[in-house]
């Protein structure tokens, strides 16, 4: 027999859910358009292709003549369409419930808009566990695609890696495809002509030899130089026709080589993902010793050999590496729940919609890109979160107040909520809020970041300039640059959680923490005292009336004390250091949240925000001293190392004498008309 090779191509396409459409709109016109019109051209070119839902929704709304070309495509056999989770969810992450329901909507809606209903499933970031096998089988998946690495976990060597395996859990299997690291390299940053002849160089005589790709469609014209090298200056046309003029190469869809070749056996793979995201999930110091003993064994020359061996972490170490992942992903498991506990009749669509928004992957983790550092990814999670309880409230209404760890850190949460504001204090000994919740908004207005130390932090002052040696383009993952400015003061990590009304007491030039302890079991009040074990200093109580959240702080009555309490008060505000969001007094412009404002005598300030659609309205009793500045994190993404505002943060001080009497602090939650 003459020697062949099966080119499985395959592309996914994926916006995180609450992308701005600006960047909707530049990803369409630089890569999701220019490809599918040229592989449209070519119809002897089989490939497949996966478009997360949420985005397949947005394209066909705005961008129809292309999808038509796609669907076109899909009809004479060209193109292949593979599901997933509607809103990309880590599957692995999600309820089981949830697993099967995300596929099954996909799968429909790929059907009735483009006419196929998919054979194989595209695994978010590739994170595999075993346990989503029968979620898989159950939604009509027949297999899926993982990294060859996967395999070689397994103790699989790389020249076997050319088919389909088979892997089962309680009964149920399906088919698992290993992408080339090889090729994930090459296409499309080495030149076309090299890759072509690399996959001829992977033929074999018995017709069974695949070469297997499946990547981000976003290599291909959104990341760095890809516009101009992909379509410009002809990459994707000279691969196409490189492939079609080959003897060797045929160009496949999925379901066409896994229905005419056999698997290669059983396989059982370990809990990973791709090689990257294992290093990403590591926290400092870990990911410095994986990152060093990686560089070890490549200066050894051993790292082809011992890579699989020398692995990182799980996707799910980004749950215990940020808090704030943690808690959004805590939070939409108990919706998860209350939702599928509802009789059938009170559920809704709206309800499932939004259930399926709080589950997209984006901003539950952070790598190469912004992801869980990116204030707006963030935000639709709680934007759909928020909306659901409200509709979740208003057939399975909930207690004024409750207690319960959601974090499952160890320490209780106390949540008080009045139908309109919800508040999340933390019982621990700061007894701050960790959550603040407008049911009108449906904004959450504690979703910060608190910084941390990160691997690539110790890269920002010491990266050599990147040069890519010969022909072609370099892969993103091989760059590193600076989108910003980065000063060693950016880079102090945050010694406590970035909550509001976080309070410490100034006196003598020190500032120490203040400790509470709850007053009573049904008590909102909490007593304060300093941590060097001296009688408590201070009630602090939370109250909601409508609208409005107050929190009042009085001295204890007798208490003889000097100093100045401090209360720090982190707000999350859409529009970020962005035009739309500014402080006011009457009608006078202070300036915008990305600037410091200071001012003695304070007592009433407002935060219009014009993305939120409100204002904030805060106001105290007595009058402070008030000075707020941004809070800035610093992170990495495909466009460097950047700066990105996580929060105003308010700092209000009163003298003692004035907490006598009594200092009141109100928060009113205003929603433009």
């Amino acid at each position: 027999m003459a020697r062949t090779i099966a080119l499985l191509l395959g592309v996914h396409a994926h916006q995180p859910v609450g992308n701005f459409e600006s960047v909707l709109e530049d990803a369409h016109a630089r890569c999701y358009g220019p490809f599918i019109r040229v592989l449209h051209e070519y119809p002897a070119f089989h490939f497949a292709i996966h478009i997360s839902g949420w985005l397949l929704e947005y394209m066909l709304e705005h961008f129809p003549e292309d999808m038509v070309l796609l669907r076109e495509m899909v009809e004479r056999g060209q193109a292949e369409l593979f599901g997933a989770g509607f809103t990309e969810p880590v599957l692995a992450s999600i309820p089981v419930q949830d697993r099967v329901g995300q596929i099954n909507v996909l799968s429909r809606f790929l059907k009735s808009e483009l006419g196929q209903a998919p054979q194989g499933a595209w695994l978010t970031e590739r994170v595999w566990e075993s346990s989503v096998v029968p979620a898989l089988a159950e939604g009509g998946i027949e297999y899926v695609t993982v990294d060859d690495y996967h395999f070689m976990c397994a103790g699989k060597e790389a020249g076997v890696l050319n088919g389909f395996y088979t892997t089962e859990e309680d009964g149920r299997h399906i088919d698992l495809f290993p992408i080339s690291e090889a090729l994930r390299y090459r296409l499309p940053f080495s030149p076309a002509d090299e890759v072509v002849a690399y996959l001829e160089s992977l033929a074999s005589e018995d017709g069974q030899a695949a070469a297997v790709y499946f990547d981000d469609i976003e290599k291909f014209g959104i990341w760095p130089e890809t516009y101009q090298w992909v379509y410009e200056r002809g990459w994707l046309r000279q691969f196409i026709e490189g492939v079609l003029h080959s003897d060797v190469i045929k160009p496949m869809r999925y379901a066409d080589y896994h229905q005419r070749a056999r698997t290669k056996g059983i396989v059982y793979l370990p809990t990973t993902s791709y090689i990257e995201m294992n290093e990403w999930t590591l926290p400092v110091p870990a990911a410095h010793h994986y990152a060093d003993l990686v560089a070890q064994e490549r200066e050894h020359q051993r790292y082809e050999v011992t890579k699989p061996f020398v692995r990182g972490g799980i996707w799910r170490n980004f749950l215990m590496r940020y808090p704030e992942s943690n808690w959004m992903h805590k939070r939409m498991l108990g919706l998860s729940k209350r939702y599928h506990s509802l009789k059938p009749s009170q559920h809704s669509v709206e309800m499932l919609k939004l259930l399926y928004e709080a589950q997209a992957n984006d901003a539950y983790w952070h790598g190469l890109f912004g992801g869980l550092y990116l204030p707006h990814l963030r935000r639709a999670v709680y934007h759909a979160i928020i909306r659901l309880e409200g509709l979740l409230d208003q057939v399975d209404k909930r207690a004024a107040t409750e207690i319960v760890d959601i974090d499952i850190d160890g320490y209780d949460e106390l949540l008080i909520q009045n139908g309109i504001v919800q508040a999340v204090i933390k019982l621990d000994d700061a007894a701050a809020i960790v959550e603040l919740d407008s049911y009108t908004l449906h904004h959450n207005f504690g979703d910060t970041l608190t910084r941390q130390a990160e691997h690539y932090h110790r890269k920002i002052h010491a990266a050599p300039e990147h040069h890519q040696p010969g022909e072609g383009i370099a892969n993103p993952h091989e760059q590193m640059g600076s989108k910003h400015e980065i000063l060693p003061g950016d880079l102090e990590i945050d010694l406590y959680r970035k909550a509001l009304f976080h309070d410490s007491w100034l006196d003598q030039g020190a500032n120490i923490p203040l400790r509470y302890q709850r007053e009573n079991a049904e008590a909102i009040r909490f007593v304060g005292h300093l941590p060097d074990g001296s009688a408590p200093i201070l009630y602090k109580q939370y109250k909601l009336e409508q609208e409005t959240l107050q929190v009042r702080y009085q001295l204890q009555e007798g208490m003889q004390v000097s100093g100045r309490l401090r209360v720090e008060i982190n707000l999350a505000m859409p529009s970020c250091d962005g035009p739309a969001g500014r402080f006011r007094q009457g009608q006078e412009i202070l300036g915008g949240f990305g600037q410091a404002l200071s001012q003695d005598d304070w007592q009433e300030l407002f935060l219009d925000d014009d993305v939120l659609g409100g204002t904030l309205h805060l106001q105290t009793n007595a009058p402070a001293n008030y000075f707020s500045y941004p809070h800035f994190s610093v992170s990495q993404s495909e466009a460097g190392f950047e700066k990105i505002m996580q929060a105003v943060t308010i700092v209000l001080e009163w003298h003692h004498e004035q907490l006598i009497d009594g200092i009141s602090v109100k928060l009113k939650f205003i929603k433009n008309n």
